[in-house]
């Protein structure tokens, strides 16, 4: 009784001493200071985990930054940089530093860490099938399936064999489940037959194949293997889940039944809503993206809870979501960037962290590891290339398909995770397949790089069009022709490729309405009119009026957007048609280009997503395959390659665009990359000579207003506005095309291929009842027998077909060139200064770029240099790639304001050069005849948007 009663006084005691308040505050709340109290961020505080998940993630993120700066310049994928952290940061390097997993990633602090992961895997898997587009598959569905049959059985039968092996020797071991040989043989065979698909995007797009036949193929295969092999995982982890047999096939059942549910009923309802609120026309609002959260957090809760993993109902959500008017690129949009930079990084560290190189720790373990990466890599190769070679493919791209069909990358990290939260494979296991996905991965580029350089792709493409033998020597053909006749057989250039720019766009439809008015006068009489004012007949020109009429200009513009890192960036290439078709600036492009036109005029659009560094090598692609006889570049109007205007920064207010150092790269490698492929035109806008003169005015009355802003916008000549009259910035006046007057061409004809081609250019234009057209021949420089022969039956044909609108203008020097190409239009000598900004005085001028006389010019090119207000460097540098002449023209009208010289544009072009361009190289061992190269063409449907898609505008 005693020791009862003692006790309830002890309790009672220490009671009344907690519940009364302290002096000494012994015992005090929870610290809310922080590391003021004595805090350590580092200790893992189950209460507020957020402070260690921040470290870890800071770590992860800032690492793989850091490790993909490298490996980005030899364009390998992202995903090894996520692994090598994980690998880092894991016991395999970091571990082993004694401290260092206890502090940053203690195993009770790892449970959010694995939450974040596994939440960014859900949303990565659902990016991943919506960058899956299966009516891509179907319209090729003969090629992915015979390619992709072989390219799964033959590595998922050697799987096995090495299954065999694995099975013996590791299945035992601490952490796995004990299962059967045949589950443990499927799962292998499924890893060592899965393709990357997301990243196999990634690596044809950097090399720029994604477009091409081998591209194609590999695309359509990647696809049927990608959705085969989620299906064979996901009866894998089934059978593993599942207790008994029929309760595994209850687990299929019901998933068959779920996927037949979100196609014929989620499906068409969702669709409904997308109709409803005008998503597939304007993207994704924002209560439509949170219905999509919704369903894919929906979906992968439930086949979770079914026994299947819940990445597969994120991944057939993707794939149910629509890829018309581009919703699915505009979805992707609205969520990668926190899922590629924070979740999917944390999931791929996470496996490196789970890898330990340390227990691969024997002779025996290494020898599994070289037969793993040896059957994961040859078995794809085969595979692959006897897909390939089955559809008449030469060997070499044969195994560049088979190449990059055993890419593995995340998607073969994904399946080992499965895995190994499955305790199908081990950690030893486990961290075999990880070396070996990492090899595979990170050899697959530069072994494309070297099967499939671009040098062996222009060349079979010039065999496979007859152009060439198979040694590379050109197919010659007979040329015994008139001088005169080639002269007489047609436009220079029917065959146009327009690099489209939002910022040159207006500038580039009026040079263009040039080309569709000309052929006007060609097709009205047979007999012609001499200087006298008598007719006399021309049979000549009888021959050539209705070659004229009958040829019809094709005008193809091509927009190139930057490839980025982004998923929607790589979707832009794959999913290139609906993107293409919903472009403003090709349907702008289109209608302008087909409305008054005086001749038969086919137009198409497409655009390239393509790295910054590949436009021009993209421009000079696409010209050689469309046959095209000119390619048209409108030089920068926003001071970069960038068509965004900055409005903030003023880059170009008072300076030279023309000097701007990226555009002038770009514009260089147009024309080295295309001598030998076709001819080039650079379009410089009047507007972009006056950007640098922040003082200079419009003359007359307003001579106090400065040419920048919307004054430079609304003083374009080609769309036919002038300056408001009134003091309404915003107004603009349009002129009517009866007073828009005559256009006057000026031609500098010096020598040269580049001088003779800008006459003959000129000439094409000139086939107009609205076009005078002047030659200016400079004497100083004197050309050989063979270029005066060709200027000579040149001058021949046009004197004698355009009498009337065609002068010549004989000059001794360049400074008489120049003033003559600056001087002012005869009948606006009188005509007041402010009418000159009317669309009545434009004059373009067309000049040979003629690079190869500058090193005979050295003394007129310091000149112009030296004139212009720039620095010397730069002067030298737009010399450098525009030429002397076009140099020493842009900085005459630059410090000529207005005065007595005309506001001119300029058209810098440079000449085809004779001859079949092929890089030198080695030669394959595919041997002539071998396969007919293009066997597969037939077999093949290409999208629509790679075609001509003459019709398209018509």
């Amino acid at each position: 009784m005693s020791t009862t009663t003692a006790t309830a006084a002890s309790l009672l005691t220490t009671t009344a001493a907690a519940a009364t308040p302290s002096a000494t505050g012994s015992v005090r709340a929870t610290a809310q200071a922080g590391v003021f109290e004595g805090l350590n961020p580092s200790v893992y505080n189950a209460s507020d985990p957020l402070v260690l998940f921040i470290i870890q993630a800071t770590i992860v993120i800032a690492l793989t930054r850091l490790l993909y700066w490298p490996l980005a310049k030899i364009r390998e994928p992202r995903v090894i940089a996520e692994v090598i952290t994980g690998i880092i940061l894991g016991p395999s390097v970091m571990g082993r530093i004694p401290g260092f997993t206890a502090a940053i990633f203690p195993p009770a602090g790892m449970a959010p860490f694995r939450l974040v992961a596994n939440i960014g895997l859900v949303l990565f898997l659902f990016l991943v099938g919506l960058e899956i587009n299966l009516s891509y598959l179907l319209s090729n569905w003969r090629i992915a399936l015979s390619v992709a049959a072989l390219d799964m059985t033959i590595p998922f039968g050697m799987g096995i064999a090495v299954a065999y092996g694995l099975y013996n020797q590791f299945a035992s071991e601490p952490g796995t489940a004990p299962i059967s040989f045949g589950i443990f043989a499927l799962f292998i065979g499924v890893a060592m037959a899965i393709t990357a698909f997301p990243v196999l995007c990634r690596i044809l797009t950097s090399l720029k194949l994604l477009n091409t036949t081998v591209g194609v193929i590999v695309l359509t295969s990647g696809i049927a293997n990608d959705v085969v092999g989620w299906v064979l995982l996901a009866l894998c982890v089934t059978l593993v889940n599942a207790g008994a047999g029929i309760t595994a096939l209850y687990v299929f059942l019901v998933s068959v039944g779920y996927s037949l549910f979100l196609a014929y009923a989620v499906r068409p309802t969702f669709m409904w809503v997308l109709r409803r609120t005008k998503s597939l026309e304007n993207g994704p609002t924002e209560g439509v993206v949170a219905l999509t959260i919704f369903m894919v957090l929906a979906s992968s809760f439930f086949t979770s809870i079914i026994g299947v993993h819940s990445i597969f109902g994120a991944f057939m959500v993707g794939l149910m979501c629509p890829h018309e008017g581009g919703f699915a690129i505009k979805l992707t949009e609205k969520i990668e960037d926190l899922t590629s930079t924070l979740f999917v990084p944390l999931f791929f560290a996470l496996s490196g962290i789970n890898t330990n190189i340390g227990l691969l720790d024997s002779g025996i373990v290494w020898g599994y590891v070289f037969a793993i990466i040896f059957v994961a890599f040859f078995s794809k190769l085969i595979g692959g290339a006897l897909g390939a070679r089955m559809n008449g493919l030469v060997w070499r791209e044969s195994f560049t398909i088979g190449t990059l069909m055993s890419c593995k990358g995340l998607v073969e990290l994904i399946v080992l995770n499965i895995g190994l939260q499955a305790r199908i494979l081990s950690t030893r296991t486990f961290t075999m397949f990880v070396i070996m996905a990492l090899v595979t991965t990170f050899a697959t580029a530069p072994l494309v790089s070297w099967l499939y350089p671009p040098w062996y792709q222009q060349k079979l493409e010039l065999w496979k069009k007859g152009k060439i033998d198979w040694d590379g020597n050109p197919i010659l053909r007979p040329d015994g022709e008139d001088p005169e006749e080639k002269y007489r057989q047609g436009d220079t250039a029917t065959r146009l490729l327009v690099y489209l720019r939002t910022d040159g766009l207006s500038s580039i439809l009026g040079l263009l309405s040039l080309f569709t008015s000309a052929g006007a006068t060609a097709t009205s009489a047979s007999s012609l009119t001499d200087q006298s004012g008598n007719e006399k007949s021309n049979a000549a020109t009888d021959v050539a009026t209705p070659q004229l009429a009958q040829r019809p200009l094709r005008i193809q513009g091509y927009r190139l957007v930057e490839l980025t890192d982004r998923n929607s960036s790589v979707m832009k290439v794959s999913d290139i048609e609906d993107y293409a078709a919903h472009d403003p600036i090709v349907k702008a492009f289109g209608t302008s280009t087909a409305s008054n036109t005086s001749r038969d005029v086919i137009v198409s659009g497409q655009i390239a997503v393509v790295p910054e560094g590949g436009f021009a090598d993209t421009l000079a692609t696409q010209a050689s395959k469309s046959n095209s006889d000119l390619i048209l570049v409108p030089w920068s109007e926003t001071g970069s390659v960038s068509e965004v205007q900055n409005y903030y920064g003023g880059s170009l207010k008072g300076s030279n665009a023309l000097e701007n150092r990226e555009f002038v790269t770009l514009v260089t490698d147009v024309f080295n990359k295309s001598r030998f492929l076709t001819s080039v035109g650079v379009f410089i806008d009047r507007s972009l000579f006056e950007m640098g003169n922040k003082n200079h005015g419009t003359s007359g009355d307003d001579s106090n207003t400065k040419t920048v802003g919307i004054a430079r916008q609304l003083t374009r000549d080609a769309t036919g506005i002038s300056l408001a009259e009134t003091q309404d910035l915003g107004a603009a006046k349009f002129h009517s095309a009866d007073g828009r007057g005559r256009k006057i061409v000026r031609v500098l004809y010096k020598r040269g291929e580049d001088d003779l081609f800008a006459v003959r250019l000129g000439y094409q234009l000139a086939q107009s009842d609205k076009v005078s057209l002047e030659v200016i021949v400079e004497a100083s420089f004197h050309s050989d027998s063979g270029e005066e022969n060709e200027f000579a039956a040149l001058k021949s044909v046009i004197t004698e077909t355009s009498p009337t609108n065609v002068t010549f203008v004989n000059t001794k020097d360049a400074a008489g060139s120049v003033q003559a190409l600056l001087a002012l239009p005869e009948d606006s000598s009188t005509v007041s200064h402010s009418s000159l900004n009317s669309s009545s005085s434009s004059v373009l001028v067309i000049v040979g770029r003629s690079v190869s006389l500058l090193a005979e010019s050295k003394a007129e090119s310091g000149a112009a240099a030296g004139s212009s207000s720039s620095s010397s460097s730069a002067g030298g540098s737009t010399a450098a790639v525009l030429g002397t002449t076009a140099s020493r023209l842009a900085a005459e009208i630059r410090k000529g304001a207005v005065g007595e010289k005309a506001k001119v544009s300029v058209l810098v072009v440079q000449g085809k050069r004779s001859g079949v361009a092929v890089t030198s190289g080695p030669v394959g061992e595919d041997g002539k005849g071998q396969g007919g190269g293009g066997g597969g063409g037939g077999a093949l449907r290409r999208k629509t948007s790679h075609d001509s898609m003459e019709s398209r505008y018509a």
